[in-house]
C-alpha cells in the first residue's frame, strides 16, 4: 500500500506495486519487424494453425506464404517502399494476408472502415496517397467509380466464398448472390480476382531494406473538429505494443491459447490486440467477419476460443441475446475490454458465465493505441479502473488550464502519456502534432484521475467523441451531413446513452422559416454522407438552439437538459427514436 501521509507524484510510479508477478517495469524490446514475427512463428510451427475462416484453416507457413506472394505482386505492378496501400476488408483471410504482405515490402498500410461512405473513403485514400487498394467483391464496383478522384491505380478484390471448406464452398455458389454475400464485379482496367493474381507469382522476394523506424502504416482517427487524420506508426510503435501486451498476460502460453478475432481488425484495437498479438504468440485466430451475438456464440461453441478482445457492445449483446442459454462459455480464460466502460452487473455475469476474468483498459490511435490495462490477477483489478500503465510508459496528470502543473494524486486533470508506442506524428499535419506531442509527450484531450495506489480513471472526455459500439463517431461529422441539407438551418450532436451500443448520437434540428421535414426524411438524406453506425439515433426538432455569448450553439446547455430529464439515464428522450 501506499503511504497516504507521503505526497503521492507520478514519477515515483506508484502502480508499479500492483503490477502482478512476472510484469516487469522494463522490458528490453526485441527490435523485431511485425512481418519476421509471422516469419518467426512459421519456422517454428510451420504446421500449426494460423488462421480460421468458416472452418478453413491455412497454416501459419501457408500464411506466410501467402504475404510473401502477394508481396512479390505487389513489387511487380510498381509499389516501392514507402508507398502506401488502402486495405477495405473485413476480418477476413486476405486482410491479414495483404497487411503483411505489404509490410514486408516497406509499403505503407492504409486501413479503411467497409461501413465508410464514399465520399469518407476518398478523403483517406488520397490523404494518404493510396496508389493499389485491396477489397471485398462487394465493394469493388463502387470503389472502380470512385478510383479516378484517388491516385489507386490497381484495385484486388477477394470474396468471402474465396476460403471456405467443403461443403460450404460449394453451396456458397447457389446462394452468396441471393443472400448479398457476393457480387459480381464490372470488367474494367486493372482490376483483379485476389486468388488468380496469388497464384501467378512465387514467394520469393528480394531483399528490402528496413529501418524499425519507418513509418508502417496510416491508421485513421478523428480530431477535434470531426476532420479524419493519419496517426503514423513505426515498425517500431507496432513491434513494441503486441511486445507490452504480450509481456502483461504471462499466464498465457505460445501453445494452448486460440484467439477470437472478432475486433475489426481496421481499428487499431483489433489489429493489435487480436490480430498481430495473435500472430507474435503463434496462436491459431478464428475470424470473425460480422460480430453479430447470434454468430459471436455459434462461433464460441464450435471452436472454443481462449482469449477473446470485446468491445462492451459485444458482451452486452451476447449476454442478452437467447443462444448465450447453449452455450457454454467456459472455455474462455481471459477477455480484454477496451473503448468504452463496462457496467459492473455486465462483468459479473460473464464472469459467471466463463469463469474468466475480464480486465479493462484504455488507449487510442495515437498510441498503437494500449497504454492502460488492469492486471490480469483478480485480487489486482479494479473494476471501473482503466488500469496501470503498460511496461515502459509513463503518465501523469495535469490542469487542463496551466498544462505544466501537476494535479495531485485524487484530482482530474489531462492525461499525459510518453512511451515507445505513442506515433510518430499526424500525417502532414505539423501544427496539430505540435499540439499534441509536446516534449515527447502525448496531450490526449482525455480527463482522468489516478488514485493513491496508481490506478488511473477516465472522467470525461475533453473532446465530444461519441463512441457507438466502440467506433468512435464525432459530432461536427455529423453536423456537416445536416448542414447540406438545404432545408436545415442549425444543427448540433450529442452523446446520448444506447442499450446495445453505448452511446449513439443525437441531433438537436432547427429548420429554416417555412420548412417542414421528418426525422426520417433527414436519415435518408445522410445515408450516402455517413457510415451506417454514425447515423443519428434520435432527432429532436427545435425552434431555435441555445447559444453562447459569443454565438456559438451551447452543446453543453444541450447535454445538461438532456441529464435534467433523466436521458443520460438511459430513460427515453423526448425525440424521434430511430433506434
Amino acid at each position: 500500500m501506499v503511504d497516504m501521509g507521503k505526497e503521492i507524484r507520478y514519477n515515483d510510479k506508484p502502480w508499479l506495486n500492483q503490477y502482478e508477478k512476472g510484469v516487469l517495469e522494463k522490458i528490453e524490446f526485441e527490435e523485431t519487424f511485425l512481418h519476421e514475427f509471422l516469419e518467426r512463428s512459421a519456422g517454428k510451427s510451420p504446421d500449426k494453425t494460423a488462421l480460421i475462416f468458416q472452418g478453413y484453416n491455412i497454416t501459419y507457413c501457408e500464411l506466410n506464404d501467402m504475404a510473401n506472394r502477394f508481396a512479390a505482386c505487389l513489387i511487380d505492378f510498381g509499389i516501392n517502399k514507402g508507398d502506401s496501400v488502402a486495405i477495405l476488408l473485413p476480418n477476413i483471410i486476405p486482410c491479414v494476408v495483404s497487411y503483411y504482405a505489404i509490410l514486408k515490402i516497406g509499403g505503407i498500410v492504409v486501413m479503411n472502415n467497409p461501413m465508410y461512405s464514399d465520399r469518407e473513403l476518398k478523403h483517406q485514400f488520397n490523404d494518404a496517397g493510396a496508389e493499389a487498394l485491396i477489397t471485398l467483391d462487394l465493394l469493388a464496383d463502387r470503389m472502380i467509380n470512385l478510383r479516378p478522384e484517388t491516385k489507386i491505380r490497381q484495385i484486388f478484390y477477394t470474396s468471402i466464398g474465396d476460403y471456405l471448406p467443403f461443403p460450404k464452398n460449394l453451396l456458397f455458389k447457389f446462394v452468396a448472390k441471393k443472400k448479398k454475400l457476393a457480387a459480381d464485379v464490372n470488367p474494367s482496367k486493372d482490376v483483379y480476382r485476389w486468388k488468380e493474381i496469388l497464384s501467378r507469382y512465387s514467394p520469393e522476394l528480394p531483399d528490402v531494406k528496413l529501418s524499425i523506424d519507418d513509418i508502417a502504416m496510416y491508421q485513421y482517427t478523428g480530431g477535434t473538429t470531426g476532420i479524419s487524420k493519419g496517426v503514423e506508426l513505426s515498425h517500431s510503435n507496432l513491434s513494441i505494443q503486441v511486445q507490452q501486451i504480450a509481456s502483461w498476460f504471462p499466464a498465457f502460453n505460445e501453445s494452448d491459447e486460440i484467439m477470437l478475432g472478432c475486433l475489426p481488425f481496421f481499428h487499431v484495437f483489433g489489429l493489435s490486440a487480436a490480430m498481430n498479438w495473435a500472430i507474435f504468440m503463434g496462436w491459431p485466430n478464428v475470424l470473425v467477419p460480422k460480430p453479430q451475438p447470434a454468430f459471436l456464440l455459434k462461433t464460441i461453441r464450435k471452436f472454443r476460443p481462449t482469449i477473446v478482445p470485446l468491445v462492451p457492445t459485444m458482451i452486452i449483446n451476447m449476454l442478452n441475446h437467447p443462444d448465450i442459454n447453449k452455450t457454454d462459455m467456459t472455455c474462455i480464460k481471459g477477455c480484454f475490454s477496451g473503448s468504452a466502460p463496462l457496467p459492473v452487473e455486465v462483468i459479473k455475469n460473464f464472469e459467471d458465465k466463463t469463469g474468466a476474468i475480464i480486465v479493462e483498459g484504455f488507449g487510442l490511435t495515437e498510441a498503437s493505441p494500449i497504454t492502460h490495462i488492469n492486471p490480469f490477477a483478480a485480487d489486482k483489478r479494479k473494476v471501473g479502473s482503466i488500469g496501470l500503465p503498460v511496461p515502459n510508459t509513463k503518465c501523469q496528470i495535469v490542469d487542463l488550464n496551466d498544462s505544466n502543473t501537476e494535479i495531485p494524486a485524487g484530482e482530474a486533470g489531462e492525461l499525459l502519456i510518453k512511451g515507445p508506442q505513442v506515433m510518430k506524428g499526424y500525417l502532414e499535419k505539423p501544427e496539430e502534432t505540435e499540439q499534441t506531442l509536446i516534449d515527447g509527450w502525448l496531450y490526449t484531450g482525455d480527463i482522468a484521475k489516478m488514485d493513491e495506489e496508481g490506478y488511473f480513471y477516465i472522467v470525461d472526455r475533453k473532446k465530444d467523441m461519441i463512441i457507438s459500439g466502440g467506433l468512435n463517431v464525432y459530432p461536427r461529422n455529423i453536423e456537416e451531413a445536416f448542414y447540406e441539407n438545404s432545408k436545415v438551418q442549425e444543427a448540433c450532436c450529442i452523446g446520448i446513452p444506447h442499450p446495445t451500443r453505448g452511446e449513439a448520437a443525437k441531433v438537436f434540428v432547427v429548420l429554416k422559416e417555412g420548412e417542414n421535414a421528418t426525422a426520417g426524411e433527414l436519415i435518408e438524406f445522410c445515408r450516402p454522407i455517413l457510415a451506417r453506425y454514425k447515423l443519428p439515433a434520435e432527432i429532436e426538432f427545435r425552434k431555435k438552439l441555445p447559444k453562447t455569448s459569443v454565438g456559438k450553439i451551447a452543446r453543453k446547455d444541450l447535454k445538461a437538459e438532456v441529464m435534467k430529464v433523466g436521458l443520460l439515464e438511459g430513460q427515453p428522450g423526448g425525440g424521434n427514436v430511430i433506434y
